[in-house]
């Protein structure tokens, strides 16, 4: 099991395997072959923008090809990352984020960069404008409504638990108001982790998430049977980030004592495990997410 962000896309596994080779061109022929698939073309240039070499690859790029769009919203992504680690001034970091919104005009992925930095550097404001500019131009973007959901849920911690906390109203809508296909009717299930996740942290919630009823309610309850039922009708097996919700909702009927549900979902999601919300609040995902699995196949 490997905990890999480019998850089942093997096409991108490949380039950026090239790109930590030093070779940028692979990435070019990832996203001329994408196109304005926006959701996929956001995937896969944030999980390029992640290799530590990537900023460099992509100034070798607009070197050679001044003023690519492909390349200067790889070289913003990249930018971005460095800025959340304090590496890189948020200035220039919102320069270059605009620069490459200023190249493809109907792209979001830019303003997806700019969302990313804003949701963990900037104000409220500023990173509800920049979820605007996405959903302008991908009005169902995935990974703009989960950096939302995951900044929201940082809104008043201290005040412990609370059913009708922002998130959960902005997670609610949004799935509501998505076409019925759309994955972000599993954004509930994702909005009660990532609030546990914040709970956790300040103490309001047990640490071990199996010690809290957090999953157990009514209300818990009725959001993970939605998502799952809409999962048994509707799931997009093409959708470039479906492995992100299948683990957040077998994450939910683990800690919910659904067994043969967990089963089903952990028999989709194969090796794929994400990260979050299996590290949630600070544990060891892959051993969280084996035991997990484990106890749903009744082999642990």
């Amino acid at each position: 099991m490997a905990l890999d962000a480019a998850l089942d896309d093997t096409e991108l596994a490949a380039a950026r395997a090239a790109l930590a080779e030093g070779r940028w061109q692979a990435a070019r022929s990832l996203l001329v072959r994408t196109g304005d698939d926006w959701e996929r073309r956001g995937h896969r240039v944030a999980v390029l923008a992640r290799h530590p070499s990537s900023a460099a690859r992509a100034r070798d790029w607009l070197s050679a090809e001044p003023g690519s769009a492909d390349a200067a919203v790889l070289l913003a992504l990249a930018l971005v990352r460095r800025a959340v680690r304090g590496r890189e001034r948020q200035d220039r970091v919102r320069d270059a984020c605009h620069t490459a919104a200023g190249l493809a005009p109907a792209d979001p992925t830019p303003w997806l960069g700019l969302l990313m930095l804003e949701r963990s550097r900037g104000g409220e404001a500023d990173t509800a404008a920049a979820f605007e500019e996405v959903r302008k131009r991908c009005p169902e973007h995935h990974h703009a409504h989960h950096l939302m959901v995951a900044r929201l849920a940082e809104r008043r911690a201290e005040a412990g638990p609370d059913p009708r906390h922002a998130v959960y109203d902005f997670a609610e809508t949004s799935a509501r108001r998505a076409p019925a296909d759309s994955p972000l009717a599993v954004l509930p299930v994702v909005a009660r982790a990532e609030r546990y996740r914040v709970l956790a942290a300040v103490g309001a919630e047990p640490a071990d998430p199996a010690a809290s009823d957090h999953w157990t309610g009514p209300r818990a309850g009725q959001v993970a049977r939605a998502a799952f039922e809409w999962w048994l009708e509707w799931e997009h097996d093409g959708h470039p980030r479906c492995l992100v919700d299948l683990n957040f909702l077998a994450h939910a009927k683990h800690h919910a004592g659904r067994a043969a549900e967990a089963a089903a979902l952990f028999q989709r999601i194969g090796a794929y495990a994400t990260p979050a919300p299996w590290t949630y609040p600070d544990r060891d995902p892959r051993a969280a997410f084996r035991a997990a699995r484990d106890r749903a196949f009744g082999t642990g």
